[in-house]
């Protein structure tokens, strides 16, 4: 319809020109002495609208002429765009399909595109990584390293490899660096928190687990862990004197030290050094509020002297506890192994012999076996000994 609409247009126009040039008498004179020309208005008109067509396609084509380097040379650059995006889209691809060879390659043609070098130095870091060229990762890092666009980016990616890589310390550093420019995201946290645990830093181990559950970014399963096992190895690391144990423990804020596994390595801490009222104090709290065998373990080798009333309290304890549990193996060994302390030996041997019967793990069997064997053994009784050591000898080769 537009094309039909134009040449009538043009057509009408046509016949307008034709019938104005039809009735249009004039006429017009060019004179130069002693030269004269006639000419009819209308073709004077023609010639006019000739020379105005030709000097337009005259500079036409030299503006053209003189544009031409500068479109050849955005035709390149335009071609050198598609081409590194079309690099840069192929690598990105290949990452993630797990072609990490071939990444690299792509990463490599995508560089040579400025504005693409950045991020493909850090598909090519990811690459080489990947394959174990650890040489080849640094230098793809290093060739954005005063690129200060993708400094955050760099940073975080070196983290994360780092710690892949298990160089905790070199990961710290670019920790720290980040840090310093006041980028804190939670991503950067999860990396540094397993770089310190590589490291065996556990302050700041459990600063960042504190942290990070503020923010709701731990499962609460490996937040709890973390926690045992960074006041685990606190407790190791600082059990050479008591007073430094017993710092330690306080340190520790009181909901934590509730956690059983947490109690009992301070417990067994304590034992190591011979603080048993220590190790029964922390023992009897946490198991107040949460039962657990482990600690149990811990109470019986923190037993009290002979006679004591502290070890007098501890039978009370396990007796108490023994009303809501009588069929807990552990409990009974416990108490067993304090009323042989105590040298009540009736006592002592129903115990133990309720634990045998109720036992199924090899360790309870084993020392149960053994503490008859000691006992019988203190009461001159012989064979009852000698046959209990053959039962915790068999128990031990299980």
């Amino acid at each position: 319809m537009r094309v039909f609409i134009r040449l009538l247009i043009i057509f009408a126009l046509a016949v307008g020109l034709a019938m104005g040039a039809r009735y249009n008498p004039g006429n017009v004179v060019l004179f130069y002495p002693p030269y004269r020309l006639d000419l009819s208005l209308n073709f004077f008109l023609f010639l006019a609208l000739l020379l105005f067509v030709l000097a337009y396609l005259f500079i036409r084509a030299i503006a053209t002429t003189q544009s031409m380097p500068r479109k050849v040379a955005e035709y390149r650059q335009n071609k050198r765009e598609r081409d590194g995006n079309k690099a840069l889209r192929e690598a990105l691809k290949s990452l993630f399909e797990g072609r990490f060879g071939h990444a690299e390659k792509a990463a490599l043609r995508a560089s040579e595109l400025p504005d693409n070098a950045g991020i493909a130095s850090l598909i090519g870091a990811r690459a080489a990584h990947h394959m174990s060229q650890f040489e080849r990762r640094d230098s793809w890092f290093s060739s954005i390293e005063h690129d200060p666009q993708h400094k955050t980016a760099r940073l975080v990616s070196m983290t994360e490899l780092l710690v892949d890589e298990h160089k905790s310390d070199q990961a710290l550093e670019a920790v720290k660096e980040l840090n310093a420019s006041g980028t804190r995201h939670i991503q950067v946290l999860r990396w540094a928190l397993k770089a310190n645990q590589q490291a065996k830093r556990w302050p700041e181990v459990l600063k960042l687990v504190r942290t990070l559950d503020k923010h709701r970014a731990l499962h609460p399963a490996l937040s709890n862990r973390l926690r045992e096992l960074a006041y685990e190895d606190l407790l190791k690391e600082h059990g050479h004197d008591a007073e430094s144990i017993r710092r330690v423990w306080y340190e520790i804020p009181a909901a934590d030290r509730k956690i059983p596994f947490v109690a009992y390595c301070a417990a067994s801490a304590f034992n190591s050094r011979g603080l048993h009222d220590d190790a029964r104090s922390v023992a009897e709290k946490a198991l107040s509020e949460e039962w657990d065998t482990r600690l149990l373990r811990a109470y019986r080798d923190a037993a009290a002297p002979e006679g004591s009333a502290a070890l007098l309290a501890q039978i009370e304890n396990c007796e108490q506890w023994a009303q809501n549990r009588p069929t807990d193996p552990e409990l009974a060994l416990t108490l067993g192994v304090l009323c042989f302390r105590q040298k009540l030996w009736g006592k002592a041997q129903r115990h133990m012999e309720q634990a045998l019967s109720d036992a199924m793990e090899p360790r309870t069997v084993r020392e149960a076996n053994l503490k008859l064997a000691q006992m019988h053994e203190a009461l001159g009784q012989a064979e009852e000994a000698a046959f209990h050591y053959r039962q915790c000898a068999i128990a031990t080769t299980l």
